[in-house]
């Protein structure tokens, strides 16, 4: 995928009319091409930003396609739902975007295919299921699934990050906290005590000793604990063995793991469900789902089950013998092949992981608070009577 930098661009006709415009192109050489293909003389072109994919937010995207599902229900066509959104959106990149749509379908190519083109915007699912609208008929109907689908997986995407976050940062904070005040303020009651001239507790003296060896090694431990930080990060990008492992651990895990499967499981069967309502076969629907889930663990299974699925075997036996997927998959999947209802039964699935995803996010919320009060009652607790407990003593060493 080449690079995107969105230019501005001002160019004059044969007329002597002056015409302004955006679009996205690796470098301005290809703008002026585009403008002089339009068979125009450019004045001036200005080089924006670089668009990656982690620039376009997810929130802009189910807006555009509810938005043009609705303009679509109303009668509008496509290339004037587009012009319409163009106009109105308020960000310059998804203008420059909407507009480079609408002219790939003004020549003539099919709304899927110019999709295609922006993969770091559209997952494939995108075009999938607007190429199914396309062919039969029912564009508006495919844009708006596809909408509600979407919203629904982010929502519950940020509902399990958010859970997975709070004890962390919990538990950073307190480690924080402990670490100022052995640096900060233990020096300053050290300095005190150390004018009576008198024996510490064992348990004071162990804590000014680990407050010594923080205050004389903690800027040392800065410099391998930033290291191993961005060495884990590039690891984890670019060898899939960590991925692996690190996703088997979360599996591994107690309370995180149901919430870890229940998300992964609600995406998958909430993409069937929505690939098979739109017509798909189930191979096809197992390859976009390959496609848009982010994990590699459960990417190389549904590898697996389209292998499954290409061999003519039926889709429960794969899932039977799995680890990744609970007996409910099984059970269910069964009944709807045996059944002919099988779309009927991935929806469900669906809105059963789904639901029960979201009550584990809440109920582990609220399950880690009194845990992360009691960690932090702990160590600050700890830190507070090997303070004051020489205070107990003075009396002592004043007589």
């Amino acid at each position: 995928m080449s690079k995107r930098y969105l230019f501005r661009w001002q160019a004059i006709d044969d007329n002597g009319a002056i015409h302004s415009g955006c679009g996205f192109a690796p470098d301005s050489a290809r703008i002026v091409d585009e403008i002089v293909g339009m068979k125009q003389l450019p004045l001036k072109i200005s080089r924006g930003r670089r668009y990656r994919a982690g620039d376009w937010r997810w929130q802009h995207k189910i807006a555009f396609i509810r938005q043009l599902a609705t303009l679509l229900k109303a009668g509008m066509p496509l290339v004037s739902g587009l012009q319409l959104l163009a106009e109105g959106h308020p960000d310059s990149g998804w203008r420059a975007l909407l507009l480079h749509l609408q002219e790939k379908i003004t020549h003539g190519e099919p709304f899927s295919s110019a999709l295609r083109e922006w993969p770091e915007v559209f997952s494939p699912l995108y075009p999938a299921l607007i190429h199914i609208g396309e062919l039969t008929g029912e564009l508006d109907e495919c844009c708006l699934r596809l909408a509600q689908q979407q919203e629904r997986q982010q929502l519950l995407q940020q509902k399990v990050k958010k859970a997975l976050r709070y004890p962390l940062f919990i538990l950073a904070v307190a480690l924080l906290v402990s670490i100022g005040m052995l640096i900060f303020v233990l020096p300053e009651f050290v300095a005190i005590y150390k004018t009576f001239d008198a024996p510490l507790p064992a348990f004071t003296a162990v804590v000014i000793t680990f407050s010594e060896w923080l205050q004389h090694q903690a800027p040392l431990l800065i410099v391998p604990v930033i290291a191993a930080s961005m060495f884990y990060r590039r690891q984890r990008k670019n060898i899939p063995n960590w991925q692996r492992v690190e996703q088997r651990l979360l599996l591994k895990t107690p309370l995180l793991s149901p919430l870890y499967r229940g998300s992964q499981l609600s995406q998958i069967y909430t993409t069937l469900a929505l690939t098979q309502h739109a017509g798909l076969t189930l191979l096809q629907s197992l390859q976009a789902v390959e496609k848009t889930v982010s994990a590699l663990l459960w990417q190389e299974a549904i590898v697996k089950l389209q292998q499954h699925i290409a061999a003519g075997n039926p889709l429960h036996q794969a899932l039977k013998p799995h680890s990744l997927f609970t007996p409910l998959c099984y059970q269910l999947i069964k009944v709807g092949e045996e059944s002919g209802s099988l779309d009927a039964m991935l929806t469900r699935l669906a809105s059963w992981h789904e639901a029960e995803t979201h009550q584990l996010a809440d109920t582990l919320a609220a399950a880690l608070e009194p845990m992360m009060m009691v960690v932090i009652g702990i160590i600050v607790g700890t830190l507070v009577v090997a303070m004051y407990l020489p205070v107990f003593r003075l009396g002592d060493a004043l007589g």
